[in-house]
């Protein structure tokens, strides 16, 4: 049975026109990959696809409140469900590594541990259909952001692409945006931006820009204002590796 697309019902210019995707695994033991931001209309949702079942497990990507911040409303109305995470959430939490076995519809899900987004980003792969429900590693219709300020890595998340690529999933079950199925396609893309990023970046610099904000501003045109904090963020990320890779 294929996983049920449920949407967290979060709508924004960060999370596309229907918000968070959620993965309901239905079958022996019922598991949600991700957890929405608790808007009753999303836990209603999942209680109707589950059609009287208890949920056995809810798998957070990572912690970052729109994948992670419904999790108290999913344990409300399913108070004996199991969080697995890659970070402590709440007190109930089991922290998993990487190459975890996860019981979770009729199968097991493997852990993979893909940082870089953020420190304790998970993707969760199921070996047998090739499905990998892959958080914010990619998406289709944009990049990444990688916050440097809040932990996250480029050299780690270019790593983590490397990584799933190596995989070869059949599809990629992302938590924003349609179902990828051509992995291997968008991963070379996605590491193709980041390296023509960095040197955009060089060439802001050799042009003047001496802050993130300048770089922002001479190589993100017409970015919106709401997002050009991140894309700093991003900016400081991408100048980080340059440096430790000896190219700043």
């Amino acid at each position: 049975m294929d996983p049920l697309l449920i949407s967290a019902g979060n709508a924004s210019p960060w999370t596309g026109p229907t918000g968070n995707n959620t993965w309901l695994l239905q079958g022996r033991e019922p598991a949600l990959v991700d957890a929405g931001v608790g808007l009753v209309e999303h836990v209603e949702a999942v209680a109707a696809a589950l059609g009287g079942v208890d949920l056995a497990r809810i798998l957070i990507t990572h912690a970052h409140s729109d994948h992670a911040s419904g999790t108290p409303a999913l344990l409300a109305r399913w108070p004996s469900a199991i969080v697995i995470s890659g970070s402590q959430l709440t007190a109930a939490t089991h922290i998993v590594r990487d190459a975890a076995s996860i019981p979770a519809g009729n199968g097991t899900l493997r852990v993979i541990a893909t940082p870089g987004h953020t420190p304790d980003h998970l993707c969760f792969f199921d070996e047998g259909s090739g499905d990998l429900f892959s958080g914010d590693l990619a998406r289709l219709g944009g990049t990444v952001v990688i916050p440097a300020s809040q932990g996250g890595s480029l050299r780690d998340y270019l790593a983590s692409l490397e990584r799933v690529r190596a995989l070869r999933p059949r599809r990629l079950l992302p938590g924003h945006g349609p179902v990828v199925d051509d992995p291997a396609a968008l991963i070379d893309e996605y590491i193709k931006h980041r390296a023509d990023r960095d040197q955009q970046i060089l060439d802001a610099i050799r042009a003047g820009a001496r802050t993130p904000e300048d770089i922002v501003a001479r190589v993100y045109v017409g970015l919106a204002a709401e997002l050009r904090t991140a894309a700093a963020d991003s900016v400081r990320a991408h100048l980080i590796n340059l440096r430790e890779s000896g190219r700043l």
